[in-house]
């Protein structure tokens, strides 16, 4: 891991592992409005009970969080599962009704919780794009 990834992983990891930590207990009515918002570009989780898809939610969070975290994960494989993760959130909140503001992908108040989840989405790809060796231009032949 390089020494520059270190404040993203530890930034990140951190606020993701606590917020799957807050949500191992999530009531019924909680996760059932979680899972609305997810059905919207996964209809598949419709399916499961609402308790169920809280517990997926906070392990997905708490597995994601950690991956961050941990020195021994390769910085491009914990920038690749922040990606999914990330890309979810963003999706959730451009497909939600009442997220973005009339013909816009700006915010509305109730969706600046989901928007401001884009610096997660870019700080995987800064992980998953970064090299660890700059390639020379030159070639000496």
């Amino acid at each position: 891991m390089k020494l520059s990834h270190i404040p993203l992983r530890l930034a990140t990891g951190g606020f993701i592992l606590n917020s799957g930590l807050g949500k191992t207990d999530l009531d019924k009515e909680s996760a059932a409005g979680i899972q609305a918002m997810a059905a919207n570009i996964f209809p598949q989780v419709k399916q499961m009970e609402p308790e169920q898809f809280g517990k997926f939610v906070s392990y997905g969070e708490i597995a994601v969080g950690g991956m961050l975290l941990a020195p021994f994960i390769p910085s491009r494989l914990a920038g690749l599962a922040l990606a999914v993760f990330s890309g979810s959130m963003v999706g959730m909140y451009l497909k939600t009704p009442g997220m973005t503001q009339e013909g816009s992908v700006r915010p509305t108040a109730e969706g600046t919780a989901l928007a401001k989840d884009v610096w997660m989405l870019g700080i995987a790809l800064s992980l998953i794009l970064d090299r660890k060796k700059p390639r020379s231009s030159l070639s000496v032949g």
